[in-house]
C-alpha cells in the first residue's frame, strides 16, 4: 500500500459556539468539512502558510493568532478504484483571535485554490462526525467539544 504524507498549518476560528470550516472538494477529505489551512510550501514558515492558506480559502486576513497544537492522524484513503493510500496527516494548529475581511462562502477552484468551495461558520453542537475530516474531529475534541 502506498503512503501519502501531508504537513500543513490550520486555523481555529471560533465565534460563540460556532467554528469556521471549509467545504473540501478534493483529496482525502473530499466532501467533508475541514479546518481552513493547508500545505506548508518549501521554504515557507508555518505562520506564513497559515496566513496564505486562510486568505485563499476563506478570504480572511489573519491579524492575531497563537499556537494551539501540533498533532497527526493516520487513515486509509480509497484514492482510486484499484488504489488505496495510507495517509499520515500532520497539522500545526493556531487559534485565531483577530482577522479582517469577509468570509467567502462560495469560491471558485483555480490554481491558487484547488480544494475549497468556501467557508462558513457551523454550530459545533450540530456537527456530525461523519461530515468532518479526521483532523477537524481531533482538534474539536482537544478544544473540549463532544462530537
Amino acid at each position: 500500500m502506498k503512503e501519502y504524507k501531508q504537513l500543513g498549518s490550520y486555523g481555529l476560528i471560533r465565534q460563540d459556539n460556532k467554528i469556521l470550516l471549509i467545504k473540501k472538494v478534493s483529496g482525502p477529505y473530499d466532501g467533508k468539512l475541514d479546518l481552513p489551512g493547508g500545505t506548508i510550501e518549501f521554504g515557507e514558515t508555518p505562520e506564513d502558510a497559515l496566513k496564505r492558506e486562510l486568505l485563499e480559502e476563506t478570504g480572511l486576513e489573519i491579524k492575531k493568532y497563537s499556537l494551539f497544537d501540533a498533532d497527526s492522524v493516520c487513515f486509509k484513503w480509497p484514492y482510486k478504484e484499484d488504489l488505496t493510500l495510507k495517509v499520515h496527516h500532520i497539522g500545526i494548529f493556531y487559534e485565531i483571535t483577530d482577522y479582517e475581511g469577509n468570509i467567502k462562502n462560495n469560491i471558485l477552484i483555480d490554481e491558487q485554490n484547488d480544494d475549497s468551495l468556501g467557508a462558513s461558520f457551523y454550530e459545533i453542537d450540530k456537527l456530525n462526525k461523519n461530515d468532518l475530516s479526521k483532523i477537524a474531529i481531533l482538534e474539536l475534541e482537544k478544544l473540549g467539544y463532544k462530537l
